[in-house]
């Protein structure tokens, strides 16, 4: 019965509820508790009060947890095993990978040799995500952490980091006394 219950709440998920509008349009509030409601059979764990945006992409979900009070942006794409803390904010467009292809072999064609095992990503508590970052396998971004729209992170995040560019680096920390910085 979880089984079928699983499959039917995936197909609602895609079919329905991905298009459903974002929680700030009129009956966001709705679109909102729908989208929960369903990813919470669809997530190795959920939350309470998660948001689950517009367009939001997943594969099957069964691998991802997602703490209390976190999302996932309008349009974000994540795939495979993937740790979000409490109390994350993601903006649009973000991309989460836990894979990649294989190309060591200068003889082979790259499109013949395989993925990368899966390196699962881990986002700590209270983390804020902008729109469009790229985040590669096996990351770890810390909690209180910051990572700037457009930013791609190639390395792991320290906590309570503000971090940005392509690739990712440490801008300031937001616990520092900044008041010196010009």
């Amino acid at each position: 019965m979880k089984k079928v219950l699983y499959f039917i709440s995936l197909f609602l998920y895609y079919i329905i509820l991905r298009k459903l509008p974002t929680y700030d349009s009129p009956g966001g509030k709705l679109w909102k508790h729908l989208r929960a409601s369903v990813c919470k059979n669809l997530f190795l764990s959920c939350g309470k009060d998660v948001n689950i945006e517009q367009g939001a992409y997943f594969g099957r979900g069964n691998e991802i947890t997602i703490g209390d009070r976190s999302g996932l942006g309008k349009q974000c794409k994540v795939y495979g095993k993937i740790n979000v803390g409490n109390d994350v904010v993601m903006g649009p467009d973000v991309i989460i990978y836990t894979k990649d292809h294989v190309f060591s072999d200068t003889k082979v064609p790259i499109n013949r040799q395989g993925m990368t095992e899966m390196r699962p990503v881990n986002i700590e508590d209270d983390v804020y995500i902008g729109a469009r970052v790229i985040i590669l396998p096996g990351i770890n971004i810390g909690k209180g952490s910051v990572i700037a729209a457009g930013t791609i992170v190639t390395k792991d995040v320290p906590e309570f980091a503000i971090f940005a560019g392509n690739p990712g680096k440490v801008i300031k920390f937001r616990n520092k006394d900044n008041k010196n910085e010009t």
